[in-house]
């Protein structure tokens, strides 16, 4: 039983992704908003529309258009229509605090119930002429209440398929271990020359192809719902798609010798190459040009904008259960692996 305790591990880590990963709500916010611009002198009502809100239940609910640090201006005439409906009025100052034609605000709703949440780049306020004195704000943000529960963070667009964070990279993750390990069994057979290396490389190349294309596939899916379409010829799904074709030519190459030792060896050198070439085509490459994906193109992987300390309890267990299965599934596939030379062996011996 001492033997399986890691398997038995990896078993109710899983079940512990699944079960969090899918059943913690997001966190309230703001989809979207009733008008995207406005003048400045103005009296704009505008209408929010919630995301997993509860507007009626508040008893304290407060609304701010923030112009920068220190200007904002306080909704009025609140009306809450529904638990997604919020409308407030707010009387825009003549000018703006800046010498900008135009300036973004971001809206900041606070509730007893849902808490304090902002929504960047909610209305864009234009002033025909630039006074010669600052505008003059009155109103301030006063103290804010925290959300009440633990929530995962609301990404516009992404929505709920933010949870294929817990799925998708984690894959992508277990599959560059996988292949770290196939390259070191390659390693070992160069060193030492045991067929046991090989068919331990060749068992880890297989899964960590198959976790590459269910990476492939589970980003597509997610791509679709996004980005508008499965594939868009982003550099990093170029550069995954090479990735796996030039795996794949590993079994090509093993295919075209007879002599075993042969196939081995010059196959052990390929796997040992491909890893090497695996890490500037899926992390130097994509940083160097602009990419839909998070960290490139100035944005950084796993930062603020991507994960929250909520996300990373559940994400890094994701990482640790995929690649505790690939192992497992790779022992799996090497033991089958000498069950059928075994027996070819003795078919051909008969």
């Amino acid at each position: 039983m001492k033997q399986y305790w890691w398997k038995i591990l990896c078993v109710f880590i899983f079940i512990y992704v699944i079960v969090f990963g899918l059943l913690i709500p997001l966190k309230p916010a703001i989809e979207r908003v009733s008008k995207a611009t406005a003048k400045a002198g103005d009296t704009l009502t505008l209408t929010m529309y919630g995301y997993n809100t509860l507007f009626k239940q508040a008893t304290d609910i407060r609304v701010w258009l923030k112009f920068d640090s220190t200007h904002v201006v306080e909704g009025h005439q609140l009306m809450l229509n529904s638990d997604q409906e919020l409308t407030a009025t707010f009387a825009l100052p003549r000018f703006l605090p800046t010498d900008a034609k135009v300036q973004e605000t971001t809206l900041i709703v606070d509730s007893d119930v849902d808490g304090s949440f902002p929504y960047p780049g909610a209305v864009f306020v234009t002033q025909d002429s630039i006074a010669p004195a600052k505008a003059i704000f009155s109103d301030k943000i006063g103290a804010l209440h925290a959300t009440p529960f633990t929530n995962y963070p609301f990404r516009n667009i992404l929505a709920e398929t933010i949870r294929n964070t817990y799925f998708h990279v984690p894959l992508w993750f277990a599959m560059m271990i996988l292949f770290g390990i196939a390259g070191y069994r390659s390693m070992q057979y160069l060193k030492n020359p045991k067929q046991k290396y090989d068919i331990k490389a060749v068992a880890y190349v297989n899964v960590g192809i198959l976790f590459g294309v269910l990476g492939v596939v589970t980003g597509a899916i997610w791509a679709n719902y996004t980005w508008g379409k499965p594939w868009s010829f982003d550099v990093k799904q170029n550069m995954s798609a090479i990735c796996l074709l030039m795996y794949c030519a590993y079994f090509v190459l093993r295919g075209s010798f007879e002599d075993h030792e042969k196939r081995a060896r010059i196959s052990a050198a390929y796997n040992i190459f491909a890893f090497v070439a695996m890490i500037p085509l899926l992390f130097v490459i994509p940083r160097l040009s602009d990419s839909l994906h998070p960290g490139n193109g100035g944005n950084p992987g796993f930062g603020g904008q991507d994960l929250d300390n909520t996300m990373r309890m559940v994400f890094y267990p994701a990482i640790i259960a995929f690649t505790m299965l690939g192992i497992w599934m790779a022992q799996l596939w090497s033991r089958a692996i000498v069950i059928e030379e075994k027996v070819n062996e003795m078919d051909n011996n008969e």
